[in-house]
């Protein structure tokens, strides 16, 4: 059975590179949301095995979407362009991919969440 993943991001394009990268890895892409509300409720109720997290989502830090899906037992990993800057505190121990990210690096944090993929 293939993983199925959140992909939170506010640019289109790189949302659709995220989403290429993860099929290529045998992953289902379960979602894709683009604003904060949206990544809110689907961080509160879809069925997921993962979620890729942009930090900065228009604007407003998605952090209370990474406490959602962490209430829920579901791992991620944040994706920012800012570096471990970003984040702090319990956040700064979080997986993050640098933007711009290549496959073999979300390979490898899906591996470590312990998700098997191709």
């Amino acid at each position: 059975m293939s993983c199925r993943v959140l992909v939170i991001e506010d640019e289109v394009i790189v949302a659709m590179m995220v989403e290429d990268m993860l099929s290529e890895l045998g992953c289902k892409v379960a979602a894709t949301a683009t604003h904060f509300t949206q990544a809110l409720e689907l961080a509160q109720a879809l069925d997921i095995d993962f979620a890729v997290l942009d930090v900065n989502l228009n604007g407003k830090l998605s952090l209370p979407v990474a406490d959602a899906l962490a209430a829920r037992g579901i791992p991620f990993a944040f994706a920012t362009g800012y570096g471990g800057k970003a984040l702090s505190g319990a956040y700064a121990i979080a997986p993050t991919l640098q933007k711009p990210f290549q496959i073999e690096d979300l390979s490898e944090v899906l591996r470590r969440s312990g998700l098997a993929v191709g």
